[in-house]
């Protein structure tokens, strides 16, 4: 039900994490706020959902949505 706390470092492992999240969530702004939740903050670009880890706000990478 819940990650490990040990924080995720393979963008394979956190893309994964994070879509499963999202088809638990019923709309976007849910999804990044439940991600806010877990250390993770989404935000919309052109390219696609770019994910940082908080709370220093680090890009890790793009996920492509």
């Amino acid at each position: 039900m819940y990650p490990e706390t040990k924080p995720a470092e393979d963008l394979t492992e956190i893309r994964s994490f994070l879509l499963s999240e999202r088809d638990k969530s019923l709309s976007e702004t849910e999804w990044r706020f439940r991600m806010r939740g877990y250390g993770y903050n989404l935000r919309r670009t052109e390219r696609g959902m770019e994910i940082a880890r908080l709370p220093q706000n680090a890009v890790l990478g793009t996920l492509e949505i």
